[in-house]
């Protein structure tokens, strides 16, 4: 299950990046910080 989330985290970051660069802040930030949240270790993931 935390591969699931790992990999799902990792989607949502990049494309919250992705987002960000084509000028779509708020998508952008949201998807980001759901990313993160989601990742096993949360926060603590470094990013």
């Amino acid at each position: 299950m935390s591969i699931l989330l790992l990999i799902l985290g990792i989607i949502l970051i990049v494309s919250g990046v992705l987002g960000v660069l084509r000028g779509q802040l708020l998508w952008g930030i949201v998807a980001i910080v759901v990313g993160v949240i989601l990742t096993p270790g949360g926060f603590v993931l470094g990013l």
